[in-house]
């Protein structure tokens, strides 16, 4: 009889047990809240580098008292080098995938190129000139789109300015002719494409990658030869010659940019 209570004393209790388990309350499982989702809303600078061209076509005109009078000759040329770019910009993402913003940048540049005054000769050589495009600025807008969730494509249009060097005239032996053209700042529009990359990989957050090209159109400019010494006007006549420039240039430039939301939040790394 007692060997048969003790198991049914032992069964009874832990039946009961369970019971009792079964009515204490459960605890909802505790749910991690996701992480926030990257948003391309914000501000940014950046700074780089790349290669430029310009290329221009002008013709070089006898003057008298810098007014077109007598011989044109046309020609075209064009310098190429290295540049240097520095901006800052802001940007708003809307309907999900849709990216705009404002921005503007200095361009340090080291543009070489040549132009050759034609109507000014010596023993039916040209007269030729070192000319270097030296910088520029730029201020416009884009619009973009998220074609991967990393990847920014846009496209950009603005306006800008840039800068060309005075241009000192040397003779076919590489004398100077102490004659010059003046430096000068033109005036002119811009239009790009290019692609911002997010380094979500990084542990730095809110830094991305950044390769464009643009083309910038001038416009023209009608430069009167001097000389040197005096400021006054200078040529084969002596009374100045005019040299009427019109100028492009092409960028290519890759900037490391670093962006942070205007809000002081700080930039998710990741979606």
């Amino acid at each position: 009889m007692k060997k048969m209570l003790i198991p049914s004393v032992v069964f009874g209790a832990l039946v009961a047990g369970s019971a009792m388990a079964a009515d204490l309350p459960v605890k909802a499982p505790i749910l991690k809240a996701p992480p926030p989702a990257f948003s391309w809303t914000g501000c940014y600078i950046d700074g780089g580098g790349g290669y430029g061209m310009w290329n221009q076509d002008h013709t070089t005109t006898t003057s008298f008292g810098g007014v077109p009078n007598g011989l044109t000759v046309s020609n075209t040329g064009g310098g190429r080098g290295w540049l240097g770019r520095f901006g800052a910009g802001c940007d708003y993402q809307y309907a999900g995938s849709w990216v705009i913003g404002a921005f503007g940048d200095y361009d340090w540049m080291d543009l070489n190129g040549s132009v050759v005054d034609l109507t000014v000769t010596n023993s039916g050589n040209p007269i030729l000139g070192n000319e270097k495009e030296s910088s520029a600025w730029s201020i416009g807008g884009r619009i973009g789109y998220l074609i991967a969730p990393m990847v920014l494509g846009y496209v950009d249009a603005g306006y800008t300015q840039t800068r060309f060097d005075q241009v000192n005239l040397f003779n076919n032996l590489g004398v100077a002719t102490g004659n010059a053209f003046p430096a000068n700042t033109y005036h002119g529009w811009f239009l790009g494409s290019g692609f911002d990359y997010n380094f979500n990989w990084l542990p730095i957050p809110g830094l991305f990658l950044r390769t464009e090209y643009r083309y910038s159109s001038y416009s023209t400019a009608d430069l009167l030869e001097f000389n040197l010494a005096t400021g006054a006007p200078a040529g084969n006549t002596g009374l100045g010659n005019v040299l009427h420039s019109n100028k492009q240039v092409q960028t290519v430039t890759t900037s490391l940019v670093w962006r942070f939301n205007w809000s002081g939040a700080p930039v998710m790394s990741g979606y």
